[in-house]
């Protein structure tokens, strides 16, 4: 499926090039289709020919001359937004209700011309960064079934990413727009509080809530800002939005966390896409500048870990009273918690947050805006039902500051792992900062090529580990077979990164060399790697003897694959043959 670009199909159906009856034709078809692939994207949807009236009515605005910003754009809104004549449940049917009118967000997007396909999916009283929290089903991430959407917005992102919306609207709390954006290759931006309306929303934090987009490329999110973005009177916490600060010029200045505060939790892939969005954002005219974000880390634990708890307690207090097991157990775990804060609690968790957001203060004199990784890491969705509260919580590392600091924020995609999951970098900003975050994100997507996102996962895909082999296991030597034995495919011949040492082990049959990381001084080693499904790895390392493991190996250009490495031992009376650059070139020399 095609990804949907909201200023293309503006313009088509405003110049008559569409109708905006033929774009939501195509995308009821497209929705149908994917709802065969993954069924938990939506939670409710009007009546086909109720959508298709919608768009015969745009199109007679059309004719009549009416200019429209969104003329004939399907999108989808989450089901924590009021949409007068759909129901609102919050993924909770327990708490479902009608509202009376429509969230002031989505009225302004309907009166601009875009097409309500319908409400998505999302984490339970959006209460969660991992879209597995609904009793309407997990979605996945488009591109890999198996792993997590991320949450909450997560319908909303798996509707845009699979090509089923242009755009589609989420809430940020604790990074539930953020999230989602990064591991499906989208734009996930999180206006400042109060710049977005959020009259019509189910409160999750409302003193912290913002609503926020879902798109494909920057314009797109602009756009959709651009219609949204005012004072709403019937909002408590709706701000006038003072005077723009002027955007940046061709030289400013970016933070990046302490080496120490960049944690990516093992996710060697990830770590490498950050390096190469500081590249990438340096390219734009940005000087990286080292910051200590302890500060921001800190004001985010209170997010969970504070006062802030019992304002999500508040929200829904009396179906936690009166009908706790109507509510998902984890999200139930979480906010019967704010049961037990007290006044004394609240003072002290605000006093702590006003230290911590004057320590903040200390950030911007050094730099313009942050770039920050978007999360460490993602999982598969298993793993996040096995493990829900801290899994959950690693995925906000970077994102639960955001809101309680009482600033603006935009995630724009970094890259795809090998398991075709997304990472995604943030830029941050002050409060107020959204024009220059916009315009600067749109510099970050226009400086070089992105890599093509991959094909959506229509099946779910096989799970595989791809394997560097150094020695015996090389195509054509005596261990070959162990890999071709289990469907292992070569994916590339290459070398490490120049960190390793290579030796020749004695006493071995057949005769297998030990790679050694050195790090300063090591060299450059032919390798070749396999890709082979997960339980087939797991038979082959069974069957690997000491002194020779499987570890992670560094790879010219800075990716890493599981490969064979050796403990100390193995090279106890070794002959080093770093200097010949692979096991091939020795064998080659030794006698007949």
């Amino acid at each position: 499926m095609t990804r949907l670009s909201i200023t293309a199909i503006a313009s088509d159906v405003s110049s008559g090039k569409r109708s905006a009856e033929a774009v939501i034709a195509e995308a009821l078809d497209s929705i149908a289709a994917y709802d065969e692939v993954q069924a938990h994207a939506w939670i409710m949807r009007p009546d086909p020919q109720a959508v298709l009236a919608q768009a015969r009515a745009v199109d007679a605005r059309i004719a009549a001359g009416e200019q429209l910003p969104l003329a004939g754009v399907p999108f989808a809104v989450k089901d924590n937004i009021d949409v007068a004549g759909l129901p609102t449940t919050a993924a909770c049917p327990a708490y479902a209700y009608e509202p009376e009118a429509t969230a002031t967000v989505v009225a302004r997007l309907l009166a601009a011309g875009a097409i309500l396909m319908g409400k998505t999916n999302l984490d339970q009283f959006a209460t969660g960064l991992v879209g597995a929290r609904s009793p309407y089903g997990a979605p996945g991430c488009v591109y890999n079934l198996a792993y997590v959407s991320g949450g909450s917005s997560s319908g909303s992102a798996v509707a845009v990413a699979a090509g089923l919306v242009a755009f589609a609207l989420g809430t940020d709390t604790a990074g539930s727009g953020r999230v989602p954006a990064a591991f499906n290759g989208l734009i996930g931006f999180k206006p400042t509080k109060g710049r977005w309306s959020a009259s019509g929303v189910v409160p999750a934090c409302r003193s912290l809530d913002c609503v926020t987009v879902l798109a494909n490329d920057v314009a797109d999110a602009a756009l959709v800002d651009s219609v949204v973005a005012a004072f709403d009177p019937t909002d408590s916490y709706s701000r006038p939005a003072p005077a723009a600060p002027a955007l940046l010029g061709p030289s400013f200045r970016f933070g990046i966390p302490k080496a120490e505060q960049l944690i990516f939790m093992g996710d060697d892939q990830a770590q490498a896409f950050y390096a190469k969005a500081v590249t990438r954002l340096t390219q734009t005219g940005g000087v990286p500048v080292e910051i200590d974000i302890e500060p921001l880390l800190e004001a985010a634990k209170l997010l969970y870990s504070g006062p802030w708890v019992a304002e999500r307690t508040a929200a829904i207090e009396t179906l936690l009273r009166e009908t706790p097991a109507a509510v998902n157990p984890t999200v139930r775990a979480i906010l019967q918690g704010g049961f037990g804060v007290t006044g004394v609690d609240t003072f002290r968790g605000l006093y702590a947050l006003a230290d911590h957001a004057r320590a903040a203060e200390a950030i911007w004199p050094q730099v313009d805006v942050l770039l920050l990784p978007t999360t460490p890491t993602i999982y598969r969705l298993r793993e996040v039902m096995a493990e829900p509260f801290a899994l959950n919580g690693a995925l906000g590392l970077y994102t639960n500051f955001v809101n309680l600091l009482d600033m603006s924020a935009i995630a724009v995609p970094a890259g795809f792992r090998d398991n075709d999951t997304g990472f995604g970098v943030t830029l941050v900003g002050q409060a107020w900062a959204d024009n220059v975050l916009l315009d600067l994100a749109r510099r970050y997507e226009e400086i070089s090529p992105m890599p093509d996102a991959p094909a959506l996962d229509t099946a779910g895909k096989p799970q595989t580990v791809k394997l560097a082999v150094v020695g015996a296991h090389l195509a054509g030597m005596p261990l070959h077979w162990q890999l071709t034995s289990r469907d292992a495919k070569l994916v590339s011949r290459t070398k490490t990164a120049p960190a390793y040492k290579l030796f020749a082990m004695t006493n071995t049959t057949p005769f297998k060399p030990a790679l050694i990381h050195v790090g300063e001084g090591g060299g450059a080693i032919e390798v070749e790697v396999y890709e082979l499904g997960v339980e087939a790895f797991g038979s082959f390392v069974v069957e690997v003897p000491a002194p020779l493991a499987i570890g992670t190996v560094t790879l010219e250009g800075g990716g890493s694959v599981k490969g064979f490495v050796a403990e100390p031992r193995a090279i106890v009376g070794a002959e080093d043959i770093t200097a010949l650059g692979g096991w091939r070139k020795y064998i080659a020399g030794l006698p007949a």
